[in-house]
Parts: structure tokens; sequence; C-alpha cells
């Protein structure tokens, strides 16, 4: 008796299961029906672009058979380009996660966070903002996916929560800070466009921070934050910092 198939994991649900040519002759003997497991690689794979082996684990299924679901989906969009037919998305036998289980680079599933709605900002509150990886700074801002959030009042932290960005990325984030109001916004490597888009939206910039989100903000109220007043976003961490200003607004001390 063979062995029933493993439910394959996924963050979330398509949006939209439904895409075609516009033509009005289309039948639905010319549908295509991928499913929601097929979906979810096509979204990993091509969207997010990790590795075959990194969406395996993501969807808690072996390498071989996270290639096969993929190789399907990618046969399948395809036949829909290439002969018009209409592509439905529907069925397969998956589960979705609980945003408890590991993700590629978050520790815990950053879907998880999307469903936490910011707190309207108070009157006298300064908000700041930190790259949120599983407890630490996460650092390439570009590629942030969560920001841990605080609120500070008097130099005390009256309200924290971590908000995902919701696949806000590069000069969006900005957007995204502004809208949420935020102050300050503490990172590790970001780039420069980024950086100018921080200074024009008035927001202060304390990049090249490392380590826990909750010391740095705490460092940062006991003015003892160390950070890179010259940073630059690179794939690895810095091991050096320099002396200057950041931008036009005061900054803490400096290593």
């Amino acid at each position: 008796m063979p062995r029933p198939s493993k439910r394959r994991r996924i963050c979330t649900e398509p949006s939209c299961d439904s895409f075609g040519p516009i033509k009005e002759d289309i039948t639905s003997q010319s549908k295509i029906v991928m499913t929601v497991d097929e979906y979810e690689t096509i979204r990993l794979i091509d969207l997010e672009g990790i590795s075959q082996e990194e969406c395996a684990k993501r969807m808690n299924v072996a390498r071989t058979t996270a290639q096969s679901i993929y190789n399907s989906a990618r046969v399948k969009i395809a036949e829909c380009l290439v002969n018009g037919r209409k592509l439905l998305i529907a069925g397969g036998n998956y589960e979705i996660c609980d945003g408890n289980a590991a993700c590629f680079r978050h520790g815990r599933c950053h879907f998880k966070t999307e469903i936490i709605k910011l707190e309207e900002k108070k009157e006298n509150i300064m908000r700041v903002a930190v790259t949120f990886d599983n407890g630490q700074i996460f650092q390439h801002f570009g590629k942030t996916e969560a920001f841990k959030i605080y609120d500070v009042e008097d130099k005390k932290i009256v309200n924290s929560q971590v908000v995902g960005t919701n696949g806000k990325g590069h000069g969006a984030l900005a957007g995204f800070l502004t809208e949420n109001k935020v102050d300050v916004v503490i990172c590790g490597g970001i780039g420069g466009g980024a950086q100018d888009a921080m200074k024009q939206a008035g927001i202060k910039l304390y990049g090249g921070v490392s380590g826990d989100t909750d010391e740095a903000v705490n460092n940062l109220l006991e003015d003892k934050l160390v950070f890179d007043a010259n940073v630059a976003c690179s794939d690895h961490h810095h091991d050096h910092h320099h002396e200057g200003g950041c931008g036009d607004h005061g900054c803490g001390h400096h290593e």
C-alpha cells in the first residue's frame, strides 16, 4: 500500500486565482489548473529568488519533490503563454503555515508579521524602526521584510511590535516608514539611494549597527549607540566604523 504524500506547506494562498488572454472565445476546455503548491514554488523560486533546496525547506518537502512541483508549474505557465490558454490556481495537497515554521533567513515565518497592524502614533512619541530578523538587526536594508517598531516617550520605550513590510523593498521602504510616521531608523547596511530617501523624508538614520534590536534602541536612548556614519550596503558585515555626521542630524557616539 503506497504511503500517503506529505502535505506541502505554503505561506499564503494566491490573491488572484485566474489569469488568461483577453480574447472572448476562451472555452472551459482550454483551461489549465495549477495547484496552490505549484504556485508556491513559483512564488518562492522565481519571485523571492531562493534556491530549490531552500524552497523545499520552506514547504517541508524533499528537494526532489520541490523540483518536480516547480517543473510542473513552469510547464503549465509555458502552455498558457504559448497556446493562449486560461490559467486557474486551485486545489493541491497543501496546508497553510501557522506562522511558527522555520523559514529562509527569518528564523520563523515572516508572513506572521503581516497580520499585525501598527498602532496609531500618539503625541510626544518618538517612533524608532529597526530592521528585524529573528531578534537581530537585519543587515540589508533594501531586503528588509520586517521592522521592529518602538514608540518612545521621555526616553522610555512605551510600546514595541514587529510589523511586516508586505514585500516592499528599496525605495518603497522609505514610503512605508513615512506612512507609519517613523522618526528614526536603525539598520545594518544601506545603499546611498535609500539614505537619500531617509534624508528627504526627515528620518534620522543610524546605519552599520548589528546585534540585538532591543539593545540597540536602549543604547540609542542612552546616547551609547555604536554606528557607522558612512555605512554602505554590502553582502558582509562592516568591520570598521568612521567618525563623522549622519546627514543633517545629530547622532550618538562613534566607535
